[in-house]
């Protein structure tokens, strides 16, 4: 009896003797809910195919129906121990604290379960969305620019062509191309007629759709505890519900491999829904994947160019502490082959640099190369597939910088190395070199020169990471000697011949 005496203690019997029916009651009334909110969501979908909003007042609904529900589910683990602890009929319990705790949130609850069944009638469930100016967000740029004017317009104006739907942007590694895709964002911000709203969304190397599509999301409002629960079909059909009238422009920053719009729900741009897409990549094969025949290559700048970027980032009062050191300073802005991130990390690198020592160095070894620039651009050499490939083109480094690199004898040399061709004839194995050739081109590791397309080279930055690969970069010095280019009268000094693999003193 001492268990009764409690309950007159704690006031408030019904929650444990009505518990059972309760929860009975409490179950009936959730799958009613359940079905209402059902039927809610599927009306609220198919105004959103049609181009409507939700109202407020529905999200926030379903948003407290899904709440409620997960705390049905954590209630109902319990719901068995609770049972088994009543005793008396259902009267009393074993545990009269619990119990009635538990009693009296399953009370509390079925009245809010019950409270939302009623809320839960609309006879309108979205509305047309309002007017709206173009949504774009101003991303971070250098206040200056070097030496890209003319191809900013150039890409501006494709993109305005109502002929061009996908715009692609391809070139090598740190050559500017997201500074580029930046400009046409931020130009964007001024209006563009009809445009609603730009989209730009970074791309991860291994494409993954999921955060693909929670990125062009977050742009579009579609975002809480309803959308993460979504799987990627689902998360499709919204997209597509929400931007299908709209008129945008995506801007997809360095893709790797094909990205699938239909996969994304991405509506297709065309003339007649004024849509746009524009990507960047570091392979123009990627271009032709995603439909674009005719891509922008994003080259290197103009000595000029890259002259002004480079005495920007290092500074009038460097360049003036010693009398020799603009001398150098040319040499070392030379030596990073108008690439904009060589430019620019070696400049901020150099700009405190005050001594002739210091540039003297320089000159010889690139500050700043195998922490910042190097990594950047392994990437696409990670990205060739198979290591035949990746030894044809480190095997590219060993000739002097600047060399003009006749394709048929790179070929024979490959042939000789054994990189390719055993057990093939000739012509199958030339034609296999000439597809390497073609896909190291294509991923901007080597470069065709003007109308000689007989022959290749190799940008200067890109040799010193081939060379650094080959290296291990620096751990393994003595692994490959090359002295190319320097006329070599006498061998070398090393001080490890055993680890030496290769000499190349041509």
């Amino acid at each position: 009896m001492g268990g009764c005496i409690s309950i007159q203690i704690l006031g408030d019997s019904d929650h444990i003797r009505n518990l059972e029916k309760n929860l009975v009651a409490l179950e009936e009334t959730i799958r009613v809910l359940k079905s209402r909110r059902y039927d809610v969501l599927r009306r609220v979908q198919e105004e959103e195919g049609k181009g409507q909003q939700r109202l407020n007042e529905v999200q926030v609904w379903l948003t407290s129906v899904q709440t409620i529900e997960n705390h049905f589910d954590d209630l109902n683990i319990t719901r068995t121990r609770e049972l088994q602890r009543l005793c008396l009929l259902g009267v009393c319990s074993k545990n009269v604290k619990s119990s009635f705790h538990y009693g009296r949130r399953v009370s509390l609850m079925l009245k809010e379960v019950e409270s939302l069944i009623s809320n839960g009638v609309f006879e309108v469930v979205a509305a047309e969305p309002p007017a709206m100016r173009c949504v774009v967000e101003e991303r971070p740029l250098q206040p200056v620019i070097f030496g890209r004017e003319t191809m900013l317009e150039k890409a501006w104006n494709r993109l305005m062509d109502e002929e061009t739907q996908t715009v692609g942007l391809y070139g090598m590694g740190g050559v500017g191309k997201t500074t580029l895709l930046t400009q046409i964002n931020n130009k964007l911000c001024d209006g563009v007629d009809g445009v609603q709203i730009v989209i730009w969304v970074v791309v991860s190397s291994d494409l993954r759709v999921e955060e693909i599509q929670d990125d062009i999301a977050e742009k579009l409002g579609l975002h809480g505890e309803e959308w993460d629960w979504k799987d990627k079909r689902h998360k499709a059909y919204d997209i597509q519900a929400r931007m299908k009238n709209k008129k945008f422009v995506l801007l997809l920053d360095n893709i790797w491999r094909k990205v699938d719009l239909e996969d994304i729900g991405v509506p297709f741009p065309t003339r007649e829904n004024g849509c746009k897409v524009v990507f960047t990549t570091r392979s123009r094969e990627v271009c032709g994947y995603m439909g674009v025949d005719d891509p922008m290559e994003v080259q290197c700048l103009t000595d000029s160019a890259a002259w002004d970027l480079f005495k920007k980032k290092v500074g009038p009062l460097t360049l003036k502490s010693h009398p020799r050191i603009l001398e150098q300073a040319r040499k070392v802005a030379e030596k990073c082959g108008g690439l904009p991130l060589a430019l620019s990390v070696i400049g901020e690198t150099m700009s405190c640099k005050k001594t002739i020592k210091e540039w003297d160095l320089a000159v010889e070894d690139f500050a700043g190369m195998d922490d910042q620039i190097l990594p950047i651009l392994k990437y696409s050499y990670d990205n060739l597939k198979g290591k035949h490939i990746k030894s044809c083109f480190q095997y590219c480094s060993l000739f002097p910088e600047d060399y003009l690199i006749e394709k048929e004898k790179l070929i024979d040399y490959w042939i000789c190395e054994r990189f390719i061709g055993e057990n093939e004839d000739r012509e199958r194995t030339v034609n296999q070199g000439y597809g390497i050739i073609a896909t190291l081109v294509s991923s901007c590791l080597l470069l065709e020169e003007g109308s000689s397309i007989s022959k290749v080279k190799m940008h200067d930055v890109v040799r010193e990471m081939a060379l650094g690969i080959s290296s291990d970069f620096g751990k393994k010095r003595e692994k490959c000697i090359v002295r190319a280019g320097v006329g070599l009268s006498k061998v070398p000094k090393v001080e490890k011949w055993s680890a030496v693999e290769r000499i190349v003193p041509n």
